[in-house]
């Protein structure tokens, strides 16, 4: 069976008979490839539920507004990517830095880390979790999510010149990190 186009998931969400079955399409398409944009923003599980939750009400509440300016999985991107720099904002009003924040999902990371055997994994994600907030957005985006320069630009609201600055200057930081760490 082929897949459901973006195009008849929104079709049938502009229809109020048939509302509920295309945002159930939409939530069975998206949501895994969200839930782990999310959660590698935010490397707890349940922060990563709590803000994919957060993410589909938004787009459920919005999606009458989605004027295809962009692909459907930019803007859901974009906004599971607000949810998450939310959550950040939230807590950084509890700590007194980024750096303290970073450190926090560090911890967090170390703490959820089950199996020895991915010590390369965990090493990598920390050097990730280091990056100051826009360009662990970009590398995420970029090396994880596949997304082109251009697609981040809709996301992260940026030219794609400074964006593979950022992605550039991520990259030589995570390599600098596994190699003296």
């Amino acid at each position: 069976m082929a897949e459901t186009t973006d195009e008849e998931i929104l079709s049938m969400f502009r229809e109020q008979s048939t509302k509920s079955k295309g945002f159930t399409l939409l939530m069975n398409k998206y949501n895994e490839r969200i839930y782990w944009h999310i959660r590698r923003l935010v490397v707890s599980h349940e922060d990563a539920q709590d803000i994919l939750q957060e993410t589909f009400i938004n787009v459920y509440n919005k999606l009458h507004t989605f004027a295809g300016d962009s692909k459907l999985y930019t803007w859901l991107y974009r906004i599971a990517t607000n949810e998450c720099i939310r959550l950040f904002r939230t807590k950084k009003q509890f700590l007194t830095s980024y750096d303290e924040l970073s450190e926090k999902l560090i911890n967090t990371l170390h703490d959820n880390s089950t199996v020895d055997g991915d010590k390369i994994l965990i090493k990598f994600q920390e050097a990730i979790l280091r990056l100051p907030e826009k360009q662990q957005l970009v590398f995420n985006m970029r090396y994880y999510d596949e997304l082109s320069y251009e697609e981040i630009s809709q996301i992260l609201d940026s030219s794609v010149s400074t964006l593979k600055t950022n992605y550039h200057y991520a990259s030589t930081k995570v390599k600098e990190f596994m190699i003296n760490e």
